[in-house]
């Protein structure tokens, strides 16, 4: 299978590497840095699972390596209206379009049908610009259950998960979802295919729209904001008031609150993305995660008032963060 890492940062270099040991065909896009060492070096993963080393072919530009049958997305999700100029020449008749990404994503409506089919999320597509990017068509969503970071440029410490649950967004096996799993499996990592991959995206955003605002705005861990009482309980309504959500969406999650605010205590002092994002001076992605899930408690009548005060404050401060980065950062400055 050939594949294309649109985004060689900590997650997509990691997939690129795995994959290149399982036998792919495998592409790495990247820039700066990170790019000169990936070419030098190729890309070495230091694991508890076991350190590997992989020498994929890695470039700036994407006309060196044409239509592919998978772009795996290693973005951002901001950064998607922006990509058409990197993923137009990875685009064949038939390329899917891997996007690994978090929170609630551009496709969520399609290929459902009630109420909402075919809605469009203007949090996470606005004026369907996403859309035009990356046609719903091509789109093969991707919940990440791995945690990686880059220990330097072309080094990827991978901290633990190895599942990349995927799935379309009508719901069916498809051939191509089954093509890519396959290749997955084969470089050594999980790669479920789900018939209901939005389960997935909120099972894992009960814990990212807590978490992942709280810990930017207090400068904390999610160990130390659940140790303390009050950001604990506010964390807690959070999740609570995402759930009321869901459910109004037609999702239901097993997973008490509870449950998963002690699964985050016993992580330890796990800095989230969010939290690196700030601390580097570059904009949080915090549409998809939390913008969005206030925009879909308004379609549905959800009252959400600690993650609508939570949103507004967080989107303040990342305005001002992305006042200077509005300069023109290219799309693979955030990426992984």
């Amino acid at each position: 299978m050939r594949i294309a890492i649109l985004g060689a940062g900590a997650i997509g270099a990691y997939v690129g590497a795995a994959l290149a040991r399982g036998g792919a065909d495998v592409h790495l896009i990247a820039r700066g840095a990170q790019l000169a060492a990936l070419r030098a070096h190729g890309v070495r993963v230091t694991s508890p699972r076991g350190d590997f080393h992989a020498h994929p072919h890695a470039t700036g530009d994407p006309r060196e390596v044409g239509p592919v049958d998978a772009v795996f997305l290693g973005l951002k999700a901001q950064h998607y209206a922006g990509c058409g100029p990197l993923l137009r020449p990875l685009l064949g008749p038939e390329t899917a379009v891997v996007a690994a990404q978090n929170g609630i994503p551009w496709w969520y409506f399609h290929g459902v049908s009630g109420p909402y089919a075919g809605h469009r999320v203007n949090s996470v597509d606005p004026d369907g610009a996403v859309s035009r990017t990356i046609p719903v068509e091509r789109a093969v969503g991707c919940v990440v259950y791995a945690a990686t970071e880059i220990a330097a440029p072309g080094v990827i410490r991978h901290l633990e998960g190895t599942r990349f649950s995927i799935g379309e967004p009508d719901g069916s096996v498809s051939a191509r979802c089954r093509d890519f799993s396959a290749a997955m499996v084969a470089g050594g990592l999980k790669c479920p295919i789900e018939r209901d991959l939005r389960h997935d995206i909120w099972v894992k955003l009960m814990g990212n729209i807590a978490f992942n605002p709280l810990s930017a705005l207090t400068r904390s861990t999610m160990a130390e904001i659940c140790r303390d009482a009050t950001s604990r309980e506010l964390a807690a309504t959070m999740m609570r008031e995402a759930l009321d959500v869901a459910a109004r969406l037609g999702v239901h999650t097993e997973i008490s609150v509870e449950r998963r605010l002690a699964g985050a205590e016993r992580a330890g002092d796990h800095r989230t993305s969010t939290l690196h994002d700030l601390e580097r001076g570059r904009p949080m992605e915090l549409d998809a995660i939390l913008t969005a899930v206030v925009e879909l408690a308004d379609l549905t009548g959800a009252r959400v008032p600690a993650l609508r005060i939570v949103n507004a404050v967080a989107t303040l401060l990342n305005e001002r963060l992305s006042a200077p980065a509005a300069a023109g950062a290219a799309p693979l400055a955030s990426a992984g």
